[in-house]
């Protein structure tokens, strides 16, 4: 699994374009089958973006989804667009992110009527207390335009089905309030990408922006208005989401939630125990937990090797000159901070490392080595 990359997939271009307008230095990077991606660092420069476009519908969605999640092994997929809120509140603008998503036209027709056959997806543990963190604190939603409210995040389900919805009195507006009636929302790729998300063991989020109220007011002016806005915050949250969920995971803790230390550890045996150096029956020995990390010195060098192949891919034509220029920027700031090894330093080397992987995403090579680097670099006592 890839730590410090997330996809992110949407149905629309304009949904693709309020996410890709966040992203720095998106790079394309074609799939074996034709798929086009393209790759970019987050805001901040703390990990990768690998964004794609789905089109409408649940199945194509699944297919992508899982294309995706088997090309580049990722953190979590965020599936990132807009929706029709199902009733008064959510405000036109404010974003969703499912709890879990329905699969609503599942069923079956008797003598008596349609009987449900729901299926259901929950949104992973870890992403959705993640989420429902960052709508506490709104600092996602910082940038928005000035002239328009501050929008907020709700944690709730999500409907997705096959069809446009855009009625509040159809059959099928009434089939939804009788049986899916704390849908907050519905759209109609979210339960292709939780399926394949489910099958391929990756986390899945969705967000989604409201644009309509799905209640026979889509397609006119307003929602030509706010469809737009409500991408955008979509793509705000998801962003934020993101960044969250490639950071750096915490040390392990003790009881008393104090770091563990790596180094030796004492343990005294009372009855018999198996090492894998011997047999021990009572008293005390020592095992090390960790090997020292590598010096400074040895970092440096590779460093300086890193650039020099960059150098190399830039001659033969695989760079160009921009992209090279700016990650001969990020070579310089990471050897710096590898040569004053202090705590600040290094972690100023972890983050130009992950821009430079950014960067370089499409080149597997240097890719991989940047990666051995981020390795390396957090491995430093």
């Amino acid at each position: 699994m890839s730590n410090d990359l997330v996809v992110v997939l949407t149905a629309l271009n304009l949904e693709y374009q309020a996410v890709r307008e966040r992203l720095h230095s998106p790079r394309p990077h074609r799939h074996p089958r034709g798929t086009l991606f393209e790759i970019g660092a987050l805001p901040g420069g703390r990990g990768r973006v690998v964004l794609g476009l789905t089109g409408k519908g649940n199945q194509p969605s699944a297919v992508l989804a899982e294309r995706a999640i088997q090309e580049f092994s990722p953190a979590a997929l965020l599936f990132v667009g807009v929706a029709g809120a199902l009733w008064d509140t959510p405000p036109l603008g404010d974003v969703v992110v499912a709890t879990h998503v329905y699969a609503y036209h599942g069923g079956t027709s008797e003598d008596d009527g349609l009987k449900a056959r729901p299926r259901v997806w929950e949104t992973a543990h870890e992403i959705g207390q993640t989420a429902a963190h960052l709508a506490r604190v709104g600092q996602w939603a910082r940038h928005r335009p000035s002239d328009h409210p501050l929008p907020q995040a709700h944690m709730g389900a999500i409907a997705a089905g096959e069809v446009v919805q855009n009625s509040r009195i159809s059959r099928e507006a009434e089939w939804i309030r009788q049986t899916y009636n704390d849908a907050l929302a519905i759209e109609m790729e979210g339960a292709g990408v939780a399926q394949a998300g489910h099958l391929s063991g990756s986390p899945v989020a969705i967000v989604r922006g409201i644009s309509d109220r799905a209640d026979g007011t889509k397609a006119t002016e307003a929602d030509r208005r706010w469809q737009p806005l409500a991408a955008a915050n979509a793509a705000a949250f998801a962003l934020a989401l993101a960044t969250e969920l490639v950071e750096e995971e915490p040390p392990t803790m003790r009881e008393n939630n104090t770091p563990r230390d790596s180094g030796d550890v004492t343990n005294t045996a009372y009855g018999s125990v198996g090492v894998q150096a011997g047999h021990v029956s009572g008293g005390t020995f020592h095992v090390s937990l960790a090997s020292p990390g590598p010096e400074p010195m040895e970092l440096s060098a590779r460093i300086s090797a890193l650039r020099e192949e960059l150098a190399r891919e830039r001659s033969a034509g695989r760079i160009d000159t921009e992209t090279h220029e700016a990650a001969s920027q990020e070579i310089d700031i990471a050897s710096k901070g590898v040569e004053e090894a202090t705590p600040q330093s290094r972690k100023t080397s972890l983050l130009a490392l992950k821009r430079l992987m950014g960067l370089l995403g499409d080149l597997t090579s240097l890719a991989a080595k940047v990666a051995s680097l981020i390795t390396a670099v957090k491995g430093v006592s």
